[in-house]
This record gives structure tokens, sequence and C-alpha cells, in this order.
């Protein structure tokens, strides 16, 4: 061998290894500032799921500084390829990919025959509004539709960086109408037993979309019969909630990145994250108001077991608020609606997590919709964590608690 050659090969082999020197060692820093606690289901894997997102996030940052590509396209392609697993379509099913009024959708359904009409159901994925896709969703999608011979229609919306906001509340509009439009006539689906549901940031989308629907109706299209929320993120007027304050570093999810999600939705300015974490954005005129809403004196005496710390108001950036303001819009915090728009809000499924930082989101909008005369069911996970229901049937990454998140929305789907 040419010692030139053998020489460059020893660079290699040293910047490879010094590489991935840095990546564990920055990894392990991370995994050092999360917190699990005990009643967390399968603690163990939840740490070595979290070095793995960690450390993909860290090679991504690492790319995006060198020039190579972006840190978000990096972390969608190394998902995809390694931690989506797409399963064989089981029997009584059939999936096809379609478009929307151009959105793209993936539409399951039941092949089961049957007397009358389906219902239906419009999902859409989480994924703070950045990642997330419709490969991402397919498994829970696929358990929805089989175990209740539901069509289910999953919306592939654009994404943020790329596209903010309205973008994917638009995507999600358009779709929706569209397949109550054509319901009936090209899928056997009832219009009017069409419910809109979503985890995380998709869950936002449902609810904003419910509200949006309601303020708009014209008669031509049937409003949604339900929605079904899974572990919501409703709100960017406090994060310093009991759940907030409990969970903030529990896995998946930290109290930092959901701030950090919100901006990439608004407009990608990062440089306000803390701000905003602290709350300097809120006008001091509208904090009397969310504090009613989001008072924790609205919370069950569970929800402050482990502790909550009332912090000092916040000093109010009339600069910040500018940056920010549509993030507290109903569109875009529909927990932050008046009560003329949530009394409109169809029947409602919540689901929480004990271990989630957005926990006490879910469990507010309950407060808020039941004392509005809405019809609430809520199911609490005691052990579950924040993006828990995309861990099933995922091979290595299942965690056994994910069926019984799925057949707690199962259950209730039923009854639509």
């Amino acid at each position: 061998m040419d010692i030139s050659i053998a020489i460059l090969i020893i660079g290699f082999a040293a910047l490879f290894a010094a590489f991935l020197l840095l990546v564990i060692g920055l990894v392990y820093s991370e995994m050092m500032n999360s917190d699990i606690p005990c009643g967390v289901a399968n603690r163990g894997k939840l740490h070595i799921v979290h070095g793995l997102f960690v450390g993909i996030a860290i090679v991504g940052r690492i790319l995006e500084r060198l020039g190579i590509c972006q840190q978000v396209s990096f972390i969608r392609w190394f998902r995809a390829q390694f931690l989506t697993r797409i399963n064989p379509v089981p029997p009584g099913l059939r999936v096809k990919d379609l478009g929307f009024s151009q959105v793209p959708v993936r539409v399951y359904e039941s092949t089961v025959a049957t007397d009358g009409l389906r219902r239906g159901l419009m999902y859409f994925h989480g994924g703070g509004w950045v990642t997330g896709n419709l490969d991402t969703a397919d498994e829970v999608c696929r358990q929805i539709a089989k175990e209740t011979e539901t069509t289910v229609v999953s919306v592939g919306y654009r994404l943020a960086p790329e596209h903010r906001y309205p973008a994917q509340l638009d995507d999600c509009d358009a779709a929706t109408c569209h397949f109550l439009s054509v319901a009936e006539a090209e899928f056997g689906v009832d219009p009017r037993r069409v419910a809109v549901g979503g985890d995380s940031t998709g869950a936002n989308l449902a609810a904003a979309l419910c509200q949006r629907l309601a303020k708009k109706q014209d008669g031509h299209l049937p409003s949604p019969c339900a929605q079904v929320l899974i572990y919501p993120a409703l709100q960017m007027a406090d994060f310093n909630l009991p759940s907030y304050q409990q969970n903030h570093a529990v896995p998946i999810l930290f109290r930092g990145r959901v701030a950090f999600y919100f901006l990439q939705y608004l407009n990608g300015d990062m440089s306000i994250c803390q701000d905003v974490l602290e709350g300097n954005h809120v006008p001091t005129e509208l904090k009397p108001c969310y504090h009613e809403w989001l008072s924790p004196s609205n919370l069950p005496e569970a929800c402050l077991a482990r502790g909550y710390t009332k912090l000092p108001a916040a000093e109010y950036s009339g600069e910040l608020y500018h940056k920010i303001k549509s993030g507290l819009e109903p569109e875009v915090s529909p927990l932050l609606a008046e009560d003329d728009v949530i009394r409109m809000s169809p029947p409602t499924f919540i689901l929480t997590c004990e271990y989630d930082v957005l926990r006490d989101d879910g469990i507010i909008y309950r407060r808020r919709l039941m004392d509005l005369g809405v019809d609430v069911t809520w199911h609490h996970v005691a052990d579950g964590f924040h993006g828990i229901i995309n861990f099933i049937n995922q091979g290595w990454l299942s965690f056994p608690s994910a069926p019984r998140v799925v057949d707690s929305v199962v259950d209730f789907v039923k009854t639509l």
C-alpha cells in the first residue's frame, strides 16, 4: 500500500474517532440533563431512545455547521430510514395514497362489508409542526381504522421551517373540507360522522380547525362530529404550569423544546426562546383573563402532588409580543379562545400523560369545555410520557403502554 494512502486512511480514521467521541460526549452531557421519574413505564428503554434522538439531533447540528445539510433535514431523513417501521398491510384493510385539494393524504379503509355508511376520522400527525409525516402516523391510523372499521384519512400537511403558520392549518382545513364534500359519494362515509384528531401538535391543529370551521359554518358542509386530542399542545401563554415544572426534563419533550417548536411554527426566531419561556410576551392587559383560564386551581389536586412553585410576574416586552402575537391567537393557542367559540366545540376526547409537559394543557382545556357544556371524555395515562402513541408495533422501539393509548382512542371512536 502506498504510504500516502495509508496516511490518508489513518487520518480519516482519526477524524471519525474524534467525531464519534465528540458525539458521545455531547449525548452523555444532554442525557445527564434529563430526568425520568420512577413512575414512567420502561424507564431504561426511554433512556436509550432519548439518547438516540439526542445523538441524531447532535449529528444533524454538526452537519449543519459544516455546511453539509440542515439539521432538520438530517433528522427527518434518519428517522425515515432507520426509526420508522412500515409493517405489511393487515388483512381487512385497504391503504391508498391520494391527494385532497393538492394535500397529500393516506386513506385507510376497512374491507369488511357493512350495510350502511361508515364513520370517518381525519388524523393530523404530531412532530412540532417540523417533523413527522404520513409514515410516522401510519401504524396508529391502521390500528384505529382496523379496530373500529372507520375510514381514517391521515394528512401530510406542510412543515416548518420551510412553511410557517398558517400553512399547516390551511392544509388540514383544505383536506378536511375536501373529504367532507366527497365522503359519501367516493368513500361510503357519512359526512355527519367525520371526526378530526391528532397527537401533540397534530391535536393542536385538530382543535384549531374545529374552532375555525365552527366560526365559518355556512351550511354547505357539516362540522366535525367530534375531536380527538392526544396529549395536545394548546397554548403558548404559560410555560410554567405545574406539568411544565414537574416534567421539564422528561423525554421525549423537554420544556424548552415546546417553545422552540412554537417559534419554528410562527417565525423561526430562536433568539427570543428564553423570553417566551419566561412569559415576557404576554401583554399586561391579557394576563388576568389568561390567569383565569390557565390557573393551577383548574387542575385536580393530584396534578400538584409532585410540586409547583408560583413564579413572580413576568416583565412584559411589547417588542417581543409583536414578534409572536399570532401565537396568542386561538388558531395557534386554541385554549385561549373566547367562551362563545369554545362552546361550539364538538364532543371531545382528550388523552393526557402524567409525565408530559403538555399534561396540564389537556386537563385545563377539558375543564373549559366542560364548564361551557361540551361533552368530554378524558383518559389519563398514569405512567405515560409524551409521544408514546407512536411507539406501537415498532419492533425494538415499541413500548407496552402504547397499545393501551391506542385502545382508549379506539373505544372513543366506536361511540361516534
